[in-house]
């Protein structure tokens, strides 16, 4: 939730002269680590944008993650690959939001972290490789609205029904592989680009990561940035519809407790102008006595794309209402076709659109380290994960201020010869409409790794590799 934080750190304790490995240091604990971070954060109580001031954590308060690795919305791929299946649009947004509610599977699984700062150039790249096992959704089958799968037997009480992902098998037997590649586009403000790429199933998606944070005095709420329009996925099997998936506001509270938690209170809205469906949800985060719900409630509704005024679920009229949605995003989310309430269904009339209990993040194939640049992320921030996981935290700082004070001489450097940066795999830092587009570089790294090829020979020549990576 912090990824756009960025900064100096505090002066580190000195490395051993004689150049042996620093003697490993005691973790600090849970509440230890908490009470630093609160000290820091309330020397910027009341400031507008937390992710626009130039600071870091100290390296012991750090999760040992790349950003860049860290932020991405694969938790679940076979929820990724699945969209686009269904012949019925109501269906296809469906499935959308199946993935919408497994993109932050992290969050409702683990607990907030912070990952490095990312550097300006750095990138990431990765391959996922699923089964295409998510169940088949059908609201207009007639007694049996959904086809299950065939591990549920077809005596089952309706009461059983879902449509929700399996766990991620790490072993696919028949794998459908993703790739992935984002970039870190623009340090002042800190905006990543990513693209994700399923050519086998039609599919990709591409946005801007950039967030803005504010820090209340109880807890931080973070928002989408000015040139964070959503994720675009687009369906190119089905005459290329788009959807955009907007982010809602969240919360990370819990911090004088000293038990953080992600909570979400706003709206989010999926739209489909090809279709002319649209999804509102309404995230609630306080209940009884500010006891946090994690509830959420939606609908699919039917709009006009040219006149798109309906931001609350009260406002669209009834007889728009096609899917209704409800429950607690960290634990279930159930639906009912047609426009009555949730409630008012019976359970056998109620399908559960995604179940996060047995889920887990799912693993990346990662390029092997000797194929990897040296601004690539986990080459890049290895040598500070290496020293944090072993517990050598003086070092860790030394070497992550190490990394930003070379960026800030870079910095300098095109500030003196009147240059400007450019990002390599994507045409432009930002874009107006949110869409990033890929350079060819950019569209060739993904072809490689779509074969599961990782070299970048070719694409970097060889006596520029270095100066091109260094960018």
């Amino acid at each position: 939730m912090f990824s756009a934080f960025t900064g100096r750190s505090p002066a580190p304790a000195a490395v051993p002269a004689d150049g042996s490995a620093p003697a490993a240091e005691e973790h600090p604990s849970d509440g230890n680590k908490l009470s630093t971070f609160l000290s820091i954060l309330r020397k910027f109580i009341g400031v507008a944008d937390l992710a626009s001031v130039r600071f870091s954590l100290p390296s012991q308060l750090l999760e040992p993650t790349p950003n860049l690795e860290y932020w991405n919305y694969l938790d679940a791929p076979n929820a990724f690959v699945a969209i686009g299946t269904a012949d019925e649009p109501v269906d296809r947004m469906l499935e959308v939001l199946r993935f919408w509610f497994t993109k932050d599977l992290k969050y409702a699984k683990g607990k907030p972290c912070k990952p490095y700062n990312s550097c300006l150039g750095e990138f990431f790249r990765c391959n996922w490789e699923t089964d295409d096992d998510a169940p088949r959704i059908n609201t207009k089958a007639a007694e049996d609205t959904i086809s299950r799968p065939s591990s549920v037997k077809s005596g089952s009480s309706r009461a059983a029904s879902t449509v929700s992902v399996p766990a991620t098998n790490p072993k696919p037997s028949k794998p459908v592989r993703i790739s992935y590649l984002t970039e870190q586009t623009s340090h002042h403000p800190p905006v990543s680009a990513f693209y994700i790429d399923c050519p086998e199933k039609g599919l990709h998606a591409k946005g801007f990561d950039q967030i803005t944070a504010k820090f209340t005095g109880t807890s931080i709420k973070v928002m989408p940035g000015e040139h964070n329009l959503g994720i675009f996925i687009t369906l190119e099997k089905r005459n290329h519809e788009t959807y955009q998936l907007t982010h809602p506001p969240a919360h990370l509270g819990g911090i004088l407790r000293g038990a953080l938690s992600v909570t979400v209170g706003d709206m989010a809205y999926i739209t489909c102008p090809e279709t002319k469906l649209k999804a509102i949800l309404r995230y609630y985060d306080d209940g009884w006595l500010g006891r946090t719900t994690n509830k959420v409630e939606g609908i699919i509704f039917k709009y006009d794309p040219e006149n798109d005024d309906k931001m609350q679920i009260k406002d669209v009229p009834q007889e728009d209402i096609l899917v209704r949605l409800g429950g607690p995003w960290k634990e279930k989310v159930v639906f009912t076709v047609g426009p009555k309430p949730l409630e008012s269904h019976p359970p056998d009339q109620q399908t559960t659109i995604i179940d996060i209990a047995p889920l887990s993040v799912a693993p990346k194939v990662l390029p092997p380290t000797e194929q990897q640049l040296p601004n690539e992320s986990l080459t890049l921030w290895g040598k500070v994960t290496e020293a944090i996981l072993a517990k050598q935290f003086s070092r860790a700082t030394t070497l992550k201020q190490e990394l930003e004070e070379a960026q800030r001489e870079k910095a300098r450097e095109r500030e003196q010869k009147g240059e400007s940066w450019q990002p390599v795999f994507f045409v432009t830092a930002t874009d107006k409409a949110g869409k990033p587009a890929l350079t060819e570089k950019g569209r060739e790294v993904l072809k490689r790794a779509q074969a599961g090829d990782w070299s970048l020979d070719g694409i970097f020549e060889k006596d520029a590799k270095a100066a091109d990576a260094a960018k």
